[in-house]
């Protein structure tokens, strides 16, 4: 099983296809922070929420100086066609080989119905403008955590959003 990063850790480099089979590196976003997001599978109903939900605060953290870029094991064919049926606005790199993935700690053994498996670990790394994990969160839920990451990095909502809009 891959060790789990701590802050102060140095994110590892990563470089990874996009949905357009574009290379991304973590490298690129060198001077700005990161929020690398680590789900087990596209077009999924909990990955979908959770992407949905970056996607609907991408504005909001983007102000806030964040990049967001979510990794699952999915080749850029299959994150295509998620990005394009949910519409979703953040940057999807996909993993197949998992070797980011276990760079991370975001893949091996968890707990699923009951059973042990081996597997993605939802999971979601915050990296800092110099390439230093700043916060490291494992086996999150996919429903609700995205406005627990904007509460822990303490980025607000806009106070004139409509009921419920972050």
């Amino acid at each position: 099983m891959s060790e789990r990063l701590q802050p102060g850790d140095t994110a590892p480099a990563f470089t990874l296809p996009d949905a357009d089979g574009n290379e991304v590196s973590l490298a690129d976003h060198k001077g700005r922070k990161v929020i690398v997001y680590f789900y087990p599978a596209a077009l999924t109903p909990g990955c979908t929420k959770q992407a949905c939900d970056f996607t609907d605060n991408l504005d909001l953290l983007a102000g806030a100086g964040y990049d967001v870029i979510g990794v699952s094991p999915d080749k850029p064919e299959k994150l295509a066609k998620f990005r394009e049926k949910e519409n979703l606005k953040v940057t999807l790199v996909g993993d197949p080989e998992k070797e980011t993935l276990e760079a991370y700690g975001a893949f091996g053994e968890k707990k699923l119905y009951g059973k042990t498996v081996t597997g993605v670990i939802r999971s979601t790394i915050v990296v800092d403008e110099d390439g230093k994990v700043e916060h490291a969160f494992y086996n999150v839920k996919a429903t609700g955590h995205v406005a627990k990451i904007l509460r822990d990095l303490s980025i607000e909502a806009c106070p004139d959003a409509p009921d419920g809009a972050t």
